[in-house]
């Protein structure tokens, strides 16, 4: 394998490793003229560093847009895989940067890569950051704080320098589009789920809406445990409800026997929640729209929307 002395470019494959090159820095900082000059003394645009990170890994997560185009331009790839698996599309999404998303999946980005961890839809919906420019993090015990376990949704943002800011809010912007692409909505990743879990575990309402009127099977389960679970634990009345209404089984038990209700508070709003649906079951048009939906499957605004229905029944099977 050549070395980045011989002086040829080696932009056109994944190449030799490094701690970290200069064109990973101007990836990550943004420095586009920088980046430019590199690129045009024969700089390698797809070295990797011990972790596999690629300098359009740094940008997409950093949502540096023009450092994105300038790489791709280069001959970068778009697919390439970081240590966990990750792709640029799957940063971009990360750092909640939509044009980055735009033009990753303008070059031919996979949607949907085939990992055993989070897909780019599962990382739009966990998204809860800006980013900032400054090399420290937050430490874990600081963003425990403010979200409890969220060191397992943090897997190389803390290795790259990102400062974790809340902004309790996923990117629906990024989700809505992802959909549109083809996302599929059921990937499951090995420690969260599916994205459904992960909005809902994160209380991305807009986000767990998105995916639920797009087809998303509000009752999938990780474990036994389905979205509604995440729902109850983290109290979230309107989340609750919403899923509900979306056909949420109140009584699914998870892998320790328990229903989404056993993990409120007694008398606390959610329980009252769950009493409340206990004693209130769906209406029937509530029951068949749910029964319509599931027909439905993936996609099912696409496919409702095409039937020769009444315009105000589309309206309703939609959730309009």
């Amino acid at each position: 394998m050549e070395s980045p002395e011989s002086g040829e470019s080696l932009r056109g494959e994944i190449s030799f490793w490094a701690d970290r090159t200069p064109v990973h820095e101007a990836a990550r900082r943004g420095e586009i003229l920088q980046l430019q000059q590199l690129i045009e003394s024969g700089a390698c645009v797809n070295a990797v560093t011990y972790d596999s990170i690629t300098p359009l890994h740094e940008a997409s997560l950093r949502g540096q847009t023009q450092c994105v185009k300038l790489l791709l331009a280069a001959g970068a790839q778009v697919d390439a895989r970081n240590i966990d698996g990750s792709t640029p599309l799957c940063d971009a999404c990360a750092s909640g940067s939509i044009e980055c998303v735009k033009v990753l999946l303008s070059h031919g980005a996979k949607v949907n890569p085939p990992l055993y961890t989070a897909s780019p839809l599962h990382e739009a919906c966990m998204n809860d950051v800006s980013l900032s420019s400054e090399k420290s993090s937050w430490s874990g015990l600081e963003r425990d704080l403010i979200h409890p376990g969220q060191d397992q949704y943090n897997h190389l943002h803390e290795q790259q320098g990102i400062q974790c800011k809340p902004l309790n809010s996923g990117s629906s912007e990024c989700v809505q589009l992802l959909i549109d692409v083809g996302a599929n909505l059921e990937a499951h990743d090995c420690h969260f789920g599916t994205p459904l879990h992960v909005a809902c575990a994160r209380e991305h309402l807009d986000c767990a809406k998105l995916l639920l009127k797009a087809g998303a099977n509000v009752n999938a389960a990780k474990l036994h445990e389905t979205a509604l679970h995440h729902a109850a634990k983290v109290k979230n009345v309107d989340l609750v409800e919403m899923l509900i209404e979306f056909g949420g089984n109140i009584y699914a038990r998870d892998n320790r026997g328990k229903k989404p209700s056993d993990y409120t508070w007694s008398s606390s709003p959610t329980a009252k929640c769950f009493e409340y649906y206990e004693k209130t079951p769906l209406s029937l048009s509530q029951l068949c729209r749910v029964t319509v939906r599931k027909a439905a499957g993936q996609r099912a605004l696409g496919k409702i929307a095409k039937l020769n229905i009444p315009p105000r029944l589309i309206q309703y099977l939609s959730y309009n």
